[in-house]
């Protein structure tokens, strides 16, 4: 079953002693063979997890990287059901990494619930992250989810106190995705310090890892919460590589590959650097 790529991933990692590093990229951008091309590399410059953005006209949870790279997606023809082909594509070569879709309700009900779980199967989507569902309304998305046993990951942020937190680990599977900050994604710096009691909190109520993320664009601010987290999760930072790109008009698939490399290292050596050890 395909919940069982992300057991087996953090199971190593703790294996090995260290965080993993998840990358954010949007499907389509800025093109799908591009896009391809760059899922395809992740996995070689360090990524432990993708996370996979599905294109939405009205992602309210994404700052402006993310905003645009959603823009670009949808322009390239990238739909939810394309994405999906995407991720089939992807799998075609690659049958270890994790690969978790992120996005919104609108384009899963337009599919229908059931329709969209076994897609997700047949592709080979691990897990999702829908940031417009709260756990009161999930029921019927997480029974297809179930059915195919794909992992509804749900949110955690700096608001949620302790009984909201037992609602939201209630049917969480696969990890716990913490938001570090509030308001949207690539605006506010992540705290190591303020995020460190907050994920010990989430990891008690849930028993399960727990991946931070929003607020985190460089080496150095993502092996700070690698130290306290099971994960990192970098989005915006990579997006901007597209946007960089695309300025210069040049591919993006290196300097998204390249910016991931370096905040994968950072990640894997981040707990090492604390000790004092060497690899």
């Amino acid at each position: 079953m395909t919940t069982a790529r992300i057991d087996a991933r953090f199971a190593a990692l703790k294996a090995e002693g260290r965080a993993g590093f998840v990358a954010y990229v949007m499907a389509g951008d800025p093109s799908r063979d591009e896009a391809l091309e760059i899922l395809r590399g992740l996995p070689g410059v360090g990524a432990d997890i993708i996370e996979l953005g599905f294109p939405f006209s009205d992602p309210m949870a994404e700052g402006p990287p993310i905003q645009r790279a959603a823009q670009r997606g949808l322009k390239a023809g990238l739909t939810l059901r394309g994405t999906l082909e995407l991720v089939r594509d992807f799998r075609a070569g690659n049958v270890d990494t994790p690969l978790i879709l992120m996005g919104y309700l609108n384009p899963i009900e337009t599919i229908g619930y059931e329709a969209f779980a076994a897609l997700c199967a047949e592709s080979g989507v691990d897990g999702l992250i829908v940031v417009d569902c709260p756990p009161e309304e999930a029921g019927p998305l997480t029974d297809a989810l179930d059915a195919h046993h794909i992992a509804l990951i749900r949110l955690a942020t700096p608001t949620t106190d302790d009984q909201r937190l037992q609602v939201v680990a209630e049917r969480t599977n696969g990890f716990v995705y913490y938001v570090s900050v509030a308001g949207v994604t690539g605006v506010n710096e992540a705290d190591a310090a303020a995020v460190a009691p907050a994920v010990a909190r989430v990891r008690n109520a849930s028993g399960l890892p727990v991946a931070v993320g929003f607020g985190i664009k460089t080496p150095e601010r993502a092996a700070e919460i690698a130290r306290v987290a099971d994960a990192v999760v970098v989005g915006s930072a990579l997006v901007e590589e597209v946007d960089k790109a695309l300025s210069e008009n040049r591919s993006a698939v290196s300097g998204v590959l390249d910016k991931a490399g370096s905040l994968a290292d950072a990640v894997r050596q981040a707990r090492l650097a604390q000790t004092g050890e060497e690899r």
